[in-house]
C-alpha cells in the first residue's frame, strides 16, 4: 500500500498508476477504522481496479470542539488494517494540506442540512460537503463507497454530486453490526459497559418497527418506537423519524417502495445514529 500525505503526491501517483480503462475506487474515512470501513474497502476492491482510502479527521464537520479533539485516531493500527485489506493507497493529509485562510466554500442545500442531522448539528453538512468536494477533486474517483449508518450523509452528498454535475457514481453499502445488533461506529470505543447495553435500545426499536411494519401504520410505528426509546434505560432520544427513503421527506405512506426509519440518541456520553430500511422486500 503507496500512502500520500499531500495533494500533489497521491494525484500524480494516481495519474502515473491508473491504467486506461481502469476505475478508482475511493472510501473517504475520518480513521478509527472498524470492520463498516473495511467492508467499503471490499466493495470497492470488488468494483474497482485500484482502490484509494483516505484518512482525515475533518474540523469542518464537528460542532463539538471537545468531540474533534477526543474523536480517535489510532492511525498505526488503521494502516495495519488497511495493508491486511489490500487497500492500494492511503492518502493521509494534515489539516493544512487541506485548508488554507482563503478557502471559501458555499452549497445550498435546500432543506437537507435542516433536518434531522442537519437541525441537530448546524453546519455539519457544510463541513462533510466542503472536504468531500475536496477529496473527490484530489482523487477523481469513478466510484466512492459510503456506509448506510450515515443515511442522510450520503442523501446530502449524492445531492451535492447531481448538483455541481460531478462525475463520480455514489454506492451506498449496508450497515456492518455487531453481533447483538449494534452499528459499528468509530465512538462505540468510548461507550461504558453499561451504555453498551442501553445502546441496543436503538436497533431493537429499528428492529420492532420492521417486524411491525405490515400490521401498524406509519404514526403507530412511530409512536411506538418513542414510547420504547423513551422508557429504555440510559437513552436520551433526539429523534426516530420514518422518511421515504428516496425523496428523503416524512412519509405516510407505506405504499412509498422503500420507507427508511431513522433514529438518534444520546447514551451516556457518546451520540449514536442509526436506521433500517421497514419494508420487507
Amino acid at each position: 500500500m503507496e500512502i500520500f500525505r499531500t495533494r500533489a503526491e497521491v494525484r500524480n501517483y494516481l495519474e502515473q498508476v491508473k491504467p486506461e480503462g481502469h476505475s478508482v475506487g475511493f472510501v473517504p474515512t475520518m480513521g478509527a477504522l472498524h470492520q463498516g470501513h473495511l467492508s467499503l474497502i471490499e466493495a470497492a476492491r470488488n468494483k474497482t481496479d485500484l482502490v484509494v482510502c483516505s484518512i482525515f479527521v475533518n474540523p469542518t464537520q464537528f460542532n463539538d470542539k471537545n468531540d474533534l479533539a477526543n474523536y480517535p485516531r489510532p492511525i498505526e493500527d488503521d494502516i495495519h488494517k488497511l495493508r491486511e485489506a489490500h487497500c492500494d493507497v492511503l492518502f493521509l493529509p494534515e489539516v493544512g494540506e487541506m485548508y488554507n485562510s482563503a478557502d471559501k466554500w458555499n452549497i445550498e442545500l435546500e432543506n437537507l442540512d435542516n433536518i434531522l442531522e442537519g437541525e441537530i448539528r448546524p453546519g455539519h453538512y457544510h463541513g462533510v460537503t466542503q472536504i468531500v468536494k475536496k477529496l473527490f477533486d484530489i482523487i477523481s474517483p469513478d466510484y466512492a463507497f459510503f456506509g448506510q449508518k450515515d443515511f442522510q450523509q450520503f442523501v446530502v452528498i449524492s445531492f451535492m454530486v447531481k448538483k455541481l454535475g460531478l462525475k463520480v457514481k455514489l454506492i451506498m453499502c449496508p450497515i456492518v453490526r455487531e453481533k447483538d445488533g449494534l452499528a459499528m461506529s468509530s465512538r462505540n470505543v468510548y461507550l461504558s459497559q453499561e451504555d453498551r447495553q442501553h445502546a441496543l435500545a436503538l436497533f431493537k426499536s429499528l428492529s420492532k418497527a420492521k417486524a411491525d411494519f405490515d400490521t401498524m401504520s406509519i404514526s403507530e410505528l412511530n409512536r411506538n418506537a418513542m414510547d420504547y426509546l423513551s422508557n429504555a434505560p440510559g437513552i436520551k432520544t433526539e429523534y426516530f423519524e420514518i422518511y421515504n427513503a428516496d425523496t428523503f421527506e416524512p412519509t405516510t405512506s407505506k405504499a412509498t417502495e422503500k420507507v427508511i426509519a431513522l433514529v438518534a440518541a444520546r447514551v451516556g456520553k457518546i451520540r449514536i445514529i442509526d436506521n433500517m430500511i421497514l419494508n420487507k422486500n
